[in-house]
């Protein structure tokens, strides 16, 4: 596996799918006039639209998709691998799907991914959402390979589930993804520390490209996009919420090299979970 450049590009989305198209195809352009061979864009690339009606009268399904189009020919055109973060697509019965989609350098599709856990949360100072009365959560991870790179693809939310990276590691994946639109109030707490930890305790690159600022919509996003090697290091970084790319070579067998320094996907082992009351001397086995 050989040293490649990857570019993670922070946007700032609309609910115009045709401007965040147009805003894509000039970021991926750049990243590859300066040497990236992957480039990976956001959660929600071609809209961030909070409004469910508004969202539902303007997705398309995967064939309309003007995101899936242009990543598909500028895959091709540019002979590089293009990884659209994700983004909505239309699906039978009224539900939308969170999608990712990897392009290969002849733009052949060689994966998608549909965002497995929703964000169904009560934040502080009133901040809520409901991923789920919207979105058909997938079930299935993927671990996509580019020009023999096994890549985990996750999505945002799922940064917060150490489980589903753990899988696409031992599945053989050198390269973690975690493309996002995580909220302001999130990510100054969580976002550096999630994206670092993912790395370090599969010991595998981690790209994150980013939403940042604030959108059409009124949410505002924490942007940072980062790409953190297998030891933890963030090795590029968008500091701050303006649109922009991140790029940073990548050599996967450094992913090998810290496996290696600390094996505990060799040394994991299945244990059971004993819960014991301080007022019972009953214990309840449960399983782990």
């Amino acid at each position: 596996m050989s040293i490649f450049k990857a570019a993670a590009l922070q946007m700032r989305s609309g609910m115009d799918p045709a401007r965040n198209a147009a805003d894509f195809e000039a970021l991926v352009r750049d990243a590859a006039g300066r040497g990236a061979t992957y480039v990976q864009s956001p959660e929600m690339t071609g809209a961030l639209v909070r409004d469910r009606e508004t969202l539902r009268r303007i997705v398309k399904d995967e064939a309309g998709d003007l995101l899936v189009a242009a990543a598909r020919r500028l895959a091709a055109e540019l002979q590089i691998a293009v990884h659209l973060g994700s983004t909505a697509i239309a699906l039978p019965g009224g539900k939308v799907a969170n999608r990712a989609f990897v392009f290969d350098r002849t733009g052949a599709l060689v994966a998608t991914y549909d965002k497995i856990h929703m964000f169904d949360v009560d934040l502080d100072n009133g901040e809520s959402w409901r991923e789920s009365a919207t979105y058909q959560p997938g079930e299935h991870a993927v671990v996509a390979t580019l020009a023999g790179v096994p890549f985990g693809l996750a999505i945002c939310y799922d940064l917060r589930f150490p489980h589903l990276f753990r899988a696409e590691a031992l599945a053989g994946a050198a390269v973690l993804s975690a493309p996002a639109a995580f909220t302001r109030q999130t990510g100054e707490a969580h976002w550096h520390v999630l994206t670092r930890a993912r790395a370090i305790e599969n010991g595998a690159w981690l790209v994150a490209a980013a939403q940042g600022g604030l959108h059409e919509d009124g949410r505002e996003t924490f942007g940072h996009s980062v790409i953190v090697d297998p030891w933890g290091a963030v090795v590029a970084e968008i500091a701050g919420d303006e649109p922009g790319i991140a790029l940073a070579e990548i050599d996967p067998r450094a992913s090998a090299a810290a496996r290696a320094k600390i094996p505990n996907l060799q040394n994991a082992r299945e244990f059971g979970v004993d819960v014991v009351a301080d007022d019972d001397a009953s214990v309840r086995r449960a399983a782990s």
